[in-house]
């Protein structure tokens, strides 16, 4: 019977296989059971048994060539991933990040093919726990040898990217292999699922590419004569599922603090805390970092340690009152294993003194130019202008681009549309907006003092214009550095100096130094812990940036209570105040999302309170992502690191003199607002926007024609812009 045969021959098949597997075992090139098992129903024992011979043949000839190709392969892995460790100063990393990101992906394709080929290929298991043990070590050696996180020693880094793409990759070859040999008709399945996903794809990264170019209200126009940005922008990025680049550092949640605590600080300073009766509480009162010399600020173990040398612990009982003092800014109020902190405005704004700047440093006998034209204008005479000084808010999130603030933060891009309100202030998005270096230092140089290399000693940030203007000014860190201190304190003949005493008012930074957050000795900056971390930043059960806004919150009410005259909205003394996030400041770009929620709400506040009627609120990055994998492999990622976000708020009087003066004295008759959205802008224009504003209402010609508020020159390129060539991404395509 034709089915006794076809068993008998199947029976004999498995026989053979079963003696072949027995005699195999000790076989370095042993084939698995599933190949035979194969073969077995599509031939005779005669041709099963050539196979066998033949593969037994192959099997025995390949043994020692196969450990070789494994030595040569891992011998290719260490030798690229040592090459990638090559470090050096901020300019050697720009220079050679191309190489250092080739050299990583090499160094991930070896050692992948050397896996692959542990399950995928016969070997006896000596020499599969010899590879395996092999690799285990020598990735032990390399992380011993390098495991920094900085620019000379940076493998920890490397060390990241190589795990971003080493493990996905070999969890979906091994996911393939496996359903290779377990699904029947696999290649045509595996064809018809690459034909399906890779339309998908293209037609996700078409979409992605199209609103790419969209913003707020508008788009990036590609106008003739202005540039455009370089090399392929394909966003690859945007097909990445939300937390896909961090999900397995953990929760992107605080964990709440197991009691909680009530705290109020009256309008005496007197602090009043409630929690758990059977509970010792304690005070930390967190020093006054305003008038501190640079020496105390500096970063790597120096603010932070001074921040945690200089508070006051104290208890507290509610049987007689807890005064703070009159400058303390911010308390940690510590109930059992619970803890909170505590921020007031100190002290308040009708006991803040009036400033006098020194003479020798008085930022008003300073001029933009030694050529310009000073035009004095009192638009307080002209009813249609009439304006008193306005308040100036400048929010900076470190790190972010145009598209990331669009991907990452949707509901503020949702309530920073609802800002715009012709009649009370106007909105502006800046499409071109280009960074002019690779990271905070030149970018916030250019912002803050209007120059990358200060041609004089001792220059001093933006917010002193203010304050030696009448400003109140007032700053909040929440990265535990000093901002002057780190960019331009060695300008400064004396580390002694005071730049926070010079030029601020209010200054929040030492609820930001706690070891909760920022580490106490080592590496600050580290990717787990400290304002640079790829996990979830929280300190005492909130996020850190939550603390910061609490601040803002008080702040703004502060400033606000002193109306001079109840009748109108102007204000007795006009604020600046300028505050920065680090949130987008980490290679995976996932942390960021962890602030829409606190984000979106004081946008919504902002608007809801009429401020934006008497103040210019800008929102604004510094620089796009300068890490992570769009950033060293792709493109779109160098683009976005050059095109920072930008949003700008202007009162409605101010918009319209902008627009009429633009008019009668401008070089062209568009509207400068609509004009700039599409023109090439950096942070130097920035810098004279506040300029403008700490004048107003007195105009210096060149520096208002620098600014936001006056039309930038139509096709104007990189170099004339003052971007680098070697950090210029956006050029006059042919």
């Amino acid at each position: 019977m034709p089915s006794m045969r076809n068993r008998s021959k199947r029976n004999s098949s498995m026989q053979l296989f079963s003696t072949f597997s027995t005699t195999g075992q000790n076989d370095a090139s042993a084939e698995p059971y599933w190949m035979f098992e194969k073969q077995s129903s599509y031939g005779d024992q005669t041709h099963i048994s050539k196979i066998l011979n033949r593969r037994m043949y192959i099997n025995s000839t390949l043994n020692i060539p196969k450990a070789v190709f494994i030595a040569i392969l891992l011998v290719v892995f260490v030798s690229a991933y040592v090459l990638a460790l090559q470090g050096g100063n901020l300019a050697y990393i720009h220079e050679h990040l191309g190489a250092i990101g080739a050299q990583v992906l090499v160094s991930v394709l070896a050692l992948t093919v050397v896996t692959v080929m542990l399950y995928a290929c016969c070997m006896c298991s000596a020499t599969r726990c010899n590879t395996i043990f092999l690799v285990l070590v020598t990735f032990a050696l390399l992380y011993t040898y390098d495991h920094g996180e900085s620019f000379e020693k940076h493998g920890f880094y490397n060390l990241l990217v190589f795990m971003a793409i080493y493990i996905p990759l070999n969890i979906a070859l091994a996911l393939l292999y496996f359903m290779w040999r377990k699904i029947s008709n696999f290649p045509m399945y595996f064809a018809i699922a690459l034909f399906i996903g890779g339309s998908s794809m293209c037609m996700s990264l078409f979409y992605y590419r199209l609103i790419f170019d969209n913003g707020t209200f508008g788009e990036f126009e590609y106008v003739p004569g202005e540039c455009t940005w370089v090399g392929p922008n394909i966003p690859f990025v945007d097909l990445l599922p939300a937390g896909a680049q961090n999900f397995w550092a953990g929760s992107t949640h605080c964990k709440p603090e197991p009691q909680r605590i009530k705290t109020v600080i009256d309008k005496y300073g007197v602090l009043h805390v409630h929690c758990k009766r059977d509970s010792d509480v304690y005070i930390d009162i967190l020093p006054e970092t305003r008038q501190w010399p640079l020496w105390r600020k500096s970063m790597l173990n120096v603010y932070n340690v001074e921040v945690l040398n200089n508070i006051v612990r104290l208890p507290y009982t509610d049987k007689q009152p807890f005064v703070l003092n009159d400058t303390t800014q911010a308390v940690v109020v510590r109930c059992g294993t619970s803890s909170k902190i505590v921020t007031r405005v100190g002290p308040s704004i009708d006991r803040l003194p009036l400033y006098t700047p020194p003479p020798e440093s008085d930022t008003r006998n300073m001029s933009s130019t030694t050529k310009a034209e000073t035009v004095w204008l009192n638009v307080s005479n002209t009813a249609q202008y009439r304006f008193n000084r306005p308040n100036v808010i400048y929010l900076m999130i470190d790190a972010v681009s145009r598209r990331q603030f669009y991907r990452r933060l949707p509901k503020s891009a949702k309530v920073l549309k609802t800002l715009h309100r012709p009649g009370s202030n106007r909105l502006t998005e800046l499409f071109r907006y280009h960074s002019v270096g690779f990271n905070t230092d030149n970018n916030t140089k250019a912002m803050y003092i209007g120059e990358i290399f200060p041609s004089k000693p001792a220059p001093l940030p933006i917010w002193a214009y203010y304050r030696d203007r009448g400003y109140v000014t007032a700053r909040v860190e929440t990265g535990c550095d000093d901002w002057a201190k780190e960019c331009i304190g060695d300008y400064f003949g004396s580390q002694e100096y005071s730049i926070g005493n010079r030029s601020l008012d209010y200054e929040l930074a030492s609820p930001f130094c706690l070891p909760e957050f920022y580490p106490r000795i080592g590496n600050a900056y580290g990717n787990f812990k400290g304002p640079y971390s790829i996990i979830a930043r929280c300190l005492y059960g909130r996020y850190v940036h939550d603390w910061a806004f609490d601040y803002l919150y008080q702040l703004r009410g502060e400033l606000r209570s002193q109306l001079s005259n109840k009748q109108t909205d102007s204000i007795a003394r006009p604020y600046m105040i300028t505050a920065v996030f680090f949130e987008g400041h980490e290679g995976t770009g996932e942390v960021l999302r962890t602030m829409d929620d606190a984000l979106s709400a004081f946008l919504k506040d902002i608007r809801d309170s009429s401020e934006l009627k008497d103040t210019v609120f800008i929102l604004s990055a510094d620089h796009g992502l300068h890490m992570g994998l769009n950033f060293a492999y792709l493109q779109n990622g160098r683009i976005e690191h050059q095109n920072p976000f930008f949003f700008m708020s202007v009162p409605e009087p101010l918009y319209q003199f902008a627009e009429k003066y633009q008019e009668l004295h401008g070089n062209e008759k568009a509207s400068p607002f609509v004009a700039n959205e599409q023109r090439l802008t950096t942070p130097f224009e920035t810098y004279h926007t506040f300029r403008a504003l700490a004048d107003w209402p007195k105009i210096d010609a060149y520096t208002w024609n620098r600014s936001l508020f006056a039309a930038q020159k139509a096709g104007r390129m990189c170099e004339e812009a003052g971007i680098g060539t070697n950090f210029c991404m956006c050029k006059l395509q042919s």
